[in-house]
């Protein structure tokens, strides 16, 4: 959403995601059954922050903020 012109955005890493999906396709395939596999949580979070539209919308973020940030459109 940020790099269509959102502000910021918070959330799970979806590549992340669908590599740790990999491992349960796999595990299903040799047998397992799916209501026996654990649930699993996301365990990467990315904070994105979109500069060129809060100098728009006249927001400035700070650089604490954006340090944190791991992407930064401009």
């Amino acid at each position: 959403m940020v790099t269509a012109g959102g502000l910021i955005s918070y959330g799970p890493n979806t590549v992340d995601q669908f590599r740790r999906a990999a491992g349960y396709v796999d595990r299903i395939l040799k047998g397992e059954k799916p209501a026996d596999l654990p649930v699993q949580a996301p365990t990467k979070h990315e904070l994105v922050i979109n500069l060129k539209t809060a100098r728009a919308i006249g927001i400035e973020i700070p650089p604490t903020l954006l340090a944190r940030a791991d992407e930064v459109i401009e």
